[in-house]
């Protein structure tokens, strides 16, 4: 999960406001100076410190939409997010839960997640269709080669109960956990039970189961050998420790499929930008902008 890999850890606080000066209201919740001081303290201008204003509107509007739908991320996520923050700074969960900051970190990642899945619901049921001239356009501008995708089931663990604290020891008690499932399933347990109980991963509704996949790497490539029933050896991903089955696989043009995908991406992005705008149009909003 790389979409949150890139976090501040360390704040440089500049000019510091008052924890209870208000900066703007929405609907029945306020946005304070302290809130959003250090994006403010970066900005060059008015007009950039009111873009940031604008944007934690936008955060608060949805972030109370996503808790009326219940759709805050599960511990599993965020651990999974800190546990890929400690690797990628070269320092142990120790270390990271001991910044004066990591509260103010926890609650980005929870906000940022919870938004990620309120979008998700929104567009979940938006059926997007290409007309004949997206797709003759993305054909004329490609050069047709067929790619091998896959499909998976997988069962991914970010955590597990342990009392040792340390960054390697847990990593290796969910791999123990992972095995145990593993020989389990071997011995003829239903993977997609077991991924509907045990994966601490959205798709676990699924029972696991993965969008398609381009074979280009060392992790797909291993996957896309697996036999039948097969289960795979215990891998790494973004967000835990995993192991899969290979559901299915078929060949598909790569160039022309990321074509009609990013196309497909707008269009849903598109869609999302203005049922937010009518959001937004329908809340009672006011900004201070004598505070700024």
């Amino acid at each position: 999960m790389k979409r949150f890999s890139v976090f501040i850890l360390l704040y440089q606080f500049g000019v510091c406001f008052a924890a209870n000066s208000i900066i703007a209201i929405v609907n029945e919740e306020v946005i304070t100076l302290q809130l959003i001081e250090q994006q403010l303290n970066d900005a060059h201008s008015f007009n950039e410190k009111i873009d940031i204003v604008e944007l934690q509107i936008e955060i608060v509007l949805q972030m109370k939409k996503a808790r009326e739908l219940s759709l805050s991320p599960y511990q599993g996520e965020i651990n999974g997010i800190l546990n890929q923050l400690a690797i990628d700074n070269n320092i142990s969960m120790q270390q990271l839960r001991s910044y004066p900051q990591f509260p103010s970190l926890i609650q980005q990642i929870n906000d940022r997640l919870s938004i990620l899945n309120f979008q998700q619901f929104i567009t979940k049921d938006l059926s997007i269709e290409l007309s004949e001239n997206e797709t003759d356009n993305c054909v004329s501008n490609i050069n047709i080669k067929d790619t091998k995708q896959i499909r998976i089931a997988q069962i991914i663990i970010s955590q597990v109960e342990t009392s040792d604290v340390s960054v390697e020891n847990r990593e290796q008690a969910i791999r123990n956990f992972l095995k145990k499932l593993s020989e389990h399933i071997t011995k003829g347990a239903s993977f997609d039970a077991f991924a509907k109980l045990h994966s601490q991963h959205p798709s676990y509704i699924n029972g696991g189961l993965s969008n398609w996949m381009f074979v280009n790497n060392s992790t797909t490539q291993m996957l896309e050998a697996l036999q039948d029933g097969e289960v795979s050896k215990i891998y790494a991903t973004d967000v835990g420790w995993a192991i899969a089955q290979k559901v299915d696989e078929r060949y598909v043009n790569s160039n022309l499929e990321n074509c009609k995908e990013k196309i497909i991406y707008l269009k849903v992005q598109q869609f999302y930008d203005n049922w937010l705008k009518d959001l937004r149009n329908s809340a009672y909003i006011e900004i201070y902008t004598d505070k700024l």
